[in-house]
């Protein structure tokens, strides 16, 4: 029984230092789901480098904290909208064993009235910044033996607002380019996943769901009664991360309170 009982608790810190002195990119990771996120991979050992396109005040707050647990943080201001977004990242963070991509834009417009502006932007920032970040980091990751890829989508993939249009487009975009590369990295022991929330509760929804009528009636399209916390996604990215989930691969988790259903 103490033999037993000494060898769980040997897994389990085991488990708790696999991630340990490992590197994580987290695009969008000084607010909101980002940030959630950075710190609680933060408290499993992981230095952070954190991706922000203006709001310095929330960056620092975020690297301060995440100091505070006793990792290490690098602020990497950039436009993700741009061409050259992943050579400014790469110049800063040359290597990264873990690739959080859960930045994005999302604007608000009927789609007889989207124009091109409205559709690059998004497009840009949603999708293409991550395949020009995958590129960059995939050879080492390679190399390694190991690597962890999770682009975060949303549940609009599977119920899409009509006044988001592009944005739930380039969530869809996201999950089937995670599936298109997860077979082929699978054998260098590289997981590719997607985790798509419901709705949460950060400031991107704060207005909006300042509206009780508006409130009211997106609660009642969540069976479980409530909205998410920043917590519940960023629990499910740090299990993707961890060794535990070394076969699942491929795959979109939805984190949604059963409002895709």
């Amino acid at each position: 029984m103490e033999s037993s009982v000494a060898y769980m608790c040997s897994r389990k810190e085991n488990k708790m230092k696999e991630l340990k002195n490992k590197t994580a990119l987290v695009t969008g990771g000084s607010r909101g789901i980002g940030r959630e996120i950075s710190l609680s991979l933060a408290k499993s050992g992981v230095n952070v480098a954190v991706v922000y396109t203006s709001n310095k005040n929330s960056a620092l707050s975020v690297k301060h904290e995440i100091e505070a647990i006793g990792a290490e943080c690098t602020l990497i201001e950039v436009d993700l909208c741009q061409e050259n977004c992943a050579e400014v990242i790469f110049k800063q963070l040359p290597q990264a064993d873990i690739l959080v991509h859960n930045a994005s834009v999302q604007i608000r417009n009927n789609w007889e009235n989207i124009s091109l502006d409205e559709f690059e932007t998004q497009m840009n920032c949603n999708l293409r910044s991550v395949l020009l970040i995958n590129q960059k980091y995939i050879s080492y990751m390679k190399k390694n033996k190991w690597g962890r890829i999770i682009t975060i989508g949303s549940v609009q993939e599977r119920k899409p607002n009509p006044a988001m249009l592009v944005y739930s487009s380039s969530k869809c975009a996201l999950t089937a380019m995670a599936r298109a590369m997860a077979p082929e990295l699978a054998p260098f022991n590289i997981t590719v996943n997607s985790v798509a929330p419901g709705i949460i509760l950060t400031d991107r929804n704060s207005d909006v769901l300042s509206d009780k009528e508006y409130y009211k009636a997106c609660l009642n399209k969540v069976p479980a009664g409530r909205f998410g916390e920043t917590s519940d996604i960023s629990g499910i990215v740090k299990f993707l991360c961890s060794n535990e989930s070394s076969y699942i691969t491929g795959q979109n988790i939805f984190v949604d309170g059963g409002m895709g259903l």
